[in-house]
């Protein structure tokens, strides 16, 4: 039977791999409990020359395509149980191991939350609810107003990845029209998602909402600024659940302070957590979370099936579903 070994972060690994999963691991490998780090590779390396696979999440060390040859010359197999391998997977790949994320399945929560935190924009319930509080509900009423509900409105989403598309197919199942920004959306995709695809400009000009999922790389940097935050709708919202790179923050606190009929709802931001005096503190229509949307809870427990369920059709011989590939990593997440 081969071998495999846990990499990374032994609290992360606990947290994610789910016993029962753990046990259907070792119908497959010889998967000892124990957690190795990168020191602890790197200071026996022939300790490590039979492993055949890797099993690890948030946490996962980094290593040279020199130290893989050093300490894996015989791996065959990265699991990697959660989101964006772009902090590692390169000198593996180079080195001829495949490489699985469990994007698609941490996907499904971000995409779950995003339509939900659209669907509460636009009944224009984050300001609502603030003004409600502070004691003026005549104020708190005529923002709802103001709002066009849920049916037949424009949503713009910025970029069509996995949870980008997830979301466009859960927004057309309640009525929306999705518009999208993404460059490397196909025509024939796009008519699959039943979405349309157009610029930046016209996103910011006609939709209710403008959500961000584009990747996070460097010609995304600093993407959305001022020029583009001056365009929106009176009464829409910007929603930011990708990364935070991709804004401005500057610009966006300028156009909030400028706009308070607009709203930003933000799970990620450049910084995190942001600096005590950072701008958006100081704005009332912008509304922070601890980048929350992500796979918590019990949800990361999917992302450990997915990878238990890519071991299975890479020992049986089946098509596997979520290899990550070089060219990949010049727009994923």
């Amino acid at each position: 039977m081969k071998r495999g070994i846990f990499l990374g972060s032994a609290e992360n690994i606990r947290y994610v791999f789910p016993e029962d999963v753990y046990h259907a691991l070792l119908q497959h490998c010889d998967l000892p409990e124990k957690v190795f780090t990168r020191e602890a590779v790197l200071t026996v390396p022939g300790d490590f020359h039979d492993v055949a696979y890797i099993f690890s999440t948030w946490g996962m060390p980094a290593f040279s395509e020199e130290e893989i040859a050093l300490c894996f010359p015989n791996l065959r197999c990265v699991f990697y149980a959660a989101g964006t391998v772009q902090g590692f997977a390169r000198p593996f790949l180079n080195r001829g191991v495949q490489v699985f994320s469990a994007w698609a399945a941490n996907a499904v929560p971000v995409a779950e939350y995003t339509v939900a935190q659209i669907v509460l924009a636009n009944k224009g319930f984050y300001q609502n609810q603030q003004m409600y509080k502070r004691g003026d509900r005549t104020s708190a009423a005529a923002h709802f107003k103001n709002h066009p509900g849920n049916y037949r409105v424009r949503v713009g989403l910025i970029g069509a990845g996995m949870i980008g598309s997830m979301v466009a197919q859960r927004l057309w199942d309640s009525k929306m029209d999705v518009l999208v920004f993404d460059p490397f959306l196909s025509d024939a995709k796009a008519e699959a998602l039943r979405v349309r695809k157009t610029t930046l400009e016209e996103i910011f000009d006609s939709c209710d909402v403008v959500s961000n999922h584009l990747a996070n790389n460097a010609q995304t940097k600093n993407m959305l600024g001022y020029d583009l935050f001056c365009r929106m709708k009176p009464y829409s919202t910007f929603l930011n659940t990708g990364r935070g790179a991709q804004v401005v923050e500057t610009d966006l606190a300028k156009f909030l302070t400028e706009r308070p009929d607009c709203t930003a709802v933000l799970d990620v931001t450049v910084e995190e957590p942001l600096p005590q005096n950072h701008p958006f503190f100081a704005c009332e229509n912008c509304f922070i979370t601890t980048h929350i949307a992500g796979s918590a809870g019990k949800e990361v427990w999917r992302m450990a099936e997915y990878m238990l369920e890519e071991l299975q059709r890479y020992e049986t011989g089946e098509p596997t579903r979520y290899s990550v590939t070089v060219k990949m990593l010049e727009t994923m997440a």
